[in-house]
């Protein structure tokens, strides 16, 4: 019986509370004004209603109107959803002359409380949200009377195996801890400004007695149609028999450098600065799996949809077709509307219901604006490729460097969780400026250790022969030690 579960009408939190809220109990949910109470109780009361439960909506300190104005917002019809608006009998009455007319507060709340009873008697609802109880705080004045209160109140509506959600805005000038205790589980919800660009918000499971729900911090938004949970990834959760084929590039040097190619299920991660080859690489691939009629998505935090399908054309790459055919995804992010926790939810809903199996991720620079904690994004990162790996997805990480050329560094370091590292450069010779390639690391199979260079035309991507007769390239500021007459040949060809 006490393992029976009530959906919140949110699946994401109802995967967190492993199945939903525990029936005939009371549960908290806490959060300042703005962090969506209200709009969590009223789908909680919906998915009640749509599952043929009897529901109650009890209203401190918002009208009916209100509430129902709100609800029209979201697309909601509340018609089978019964409001009472609870107000203390006293506090509104206004006698003759204008003189208000105040009760003591034990009079107030013994009668408010009554009329909450005495409206449950009579519609004998089976789920129950109130709000606020900071109202209920005010009318008590002591922590002793309050929790006194409400425990009352669980009692009464533990008998008549009521669930209930108890809205508390948390505005009350010293927040104690009396409702952890009382209630059965707490569910916090907070909202975070910053710096820049849209609100955060996020929300943990506080405490829920006897359930093993998914800890931590689960980024969540509120848009049209109520509010949307992105549960925190846990990769151990997601494991699957990974397939050992290798996926190729369209470039045959370049899969000759990683020993045939690279293995499905494993990361890439492509380094250099800005403008070195990264992202035209990640397109290669992207482009041979649609070619073999593989699902793959290019998650684009730096670039448009438009300027990477020109790019693709110019390095005779073409993708529209593929992305006519479905076979090719470019998502644009925008780090500054955008939680970290959504976008790992985009990147998994990808593989999960679309198949992917090639996902690219170009830049890992601007996800970090989305996340200004790199500690953070690391263990992302880290649980994010474990999934895909698990998945038998091939994901392609690019990483820009801070710099041109001399000694450059990167604003994360992902190489030690990646399987394969690329690194570009731009290095100086005969007074034009190239590029160079090389394989620095391949966890799975071999790899050549030689830097190549490394050429971007209409024909696509160019490998060239070992760069024999250089030092230095990794450092941008290579010195040639070959023949002269060599170097003049290689110019003039």
């Amino acid at each position: 019986m006490s393992h029976e579960r009530a959906s919140s009408g949110i699946p994401p939190l109802d995967d967190i509370l492993a199945g939903g809220f525990v029936r005939r109990r009371i549960h908290l949910i806490e959060g300042k004004p703005g962090t969506g109470k209200t709009t969590l109780g009223v789908q909680f009361l919906l998915a009640g209603q749509a599952a043929g439960e009897k529901t109650l909506y009890v209203s401190l300190s918002e009208t009916a109107d209100e509430l129902r104005a709100s609800a029209e917002t979201h697309e909601w019809d509340l018609d089978g959803i019964e409001i009472f608006e609870l107000m203390p009998p006293e506090s509104g009455l206004i006698g003759e002359g204008g003189q208000t007319m105040f009760h003591p507060s034990e009079v107030e709340l013994a009668e408010t409380m009554t009329l909450l009873i005495n409206h449950i008697e009579r519609l004998k609802p089976e789920r129950v949200v109130i709000d606020s109880l900071s109202e209920v705080r005010l009318l008590a004045q002591s922590a002793l009377r309050y929790r006194r209160q409400i425990l009352a109140l669980k009692q009464y509506l533990a008998r008549r195996g009521t669930t209930v959600l108890l809205l508390d805005d948390m505005t009350s000038e010293t927040h104690d801890l009396q409702l952890h205790s009382i209630a059965h589980g707490v569910v916090t919800l907070e909202q975070l400004a910053i710096d820049y660009g849209a609100e955060r918000r996020r929300m943990r499971v506080t405490k829920m007695r006897g359930v093993k729900f998914r800890a931590g911090y689960h980024d969540y938004s509120i848009k049209t149609g109520g509010i949307e949970i992105f549960p925190r990834l846990i990769s151990a959760e997601h494991t699957g028999n990974v397939p050992k084929d290798v996926v190729r590039s369209v470039s045959p040097q370049l899969d000759d450098m990683l020993g045939g190619g690279v293995r499905r299920g494993t990361s890439v991660l492509l380094v250099g600065p800005a403008g070195s080859g990264k992202s035209s690489i990640a397109i290669s691939y992207l482009t041979a799996a649609a070619a073999r009629g593989e699902y793959a998505a290019l998650f684009a935090f730096d670039e448009s949809a438009g300027s990477i399908r020109d790019r693709s054309a110019g390095l005779g790459m073409p993708i529209d077709s593929f992305i006519a055919k479905g076979l090719v995804t470019l998502a644009p992010m925008n780090p500054a509307e955008m939680s970290p926790g959504e976008f790992t939810q985009r990147v998994c809903d990808t593989v999960q219901q679309r198949g992917a199996k090639v996902v690219i991720i170009d830049t890992l620079n601007g996800l970090l604006n989305s996340m200004p904690d790199e500690r953070h994004l690391i263990l992302q990162m880290h649980e994010l490729l474990t999934y895909l790996n698990e998945a038998g997805v091939l994901t392609i990480l690019v990483v820009a460097q801070h710099g041109m050329l001399g000694m450059m560094q990167s604003p994360i370091d992902l190489s030690y969780i990646s399987d394969t590292v690329l690194l570009l450069r731009f290095f100086e010779a005969s007074g034009e400026i190239r590029k160079a390639i090389s394989v620095v690391k391949k966890r799975v199979g071999t790899h050549q250790a030689s830097i190549r260079e490394f050429r971007l035309s209409d024909k696509g991507l160019e490998v060239g022969e070992p760069l024999t007769a250089f030092e230095g390239i990794m450092t941008g500021v290579p010195t040639y030690t070959g023949p002269r007459r060599l170097l003049k040949e290689a110019d003039a060809s």
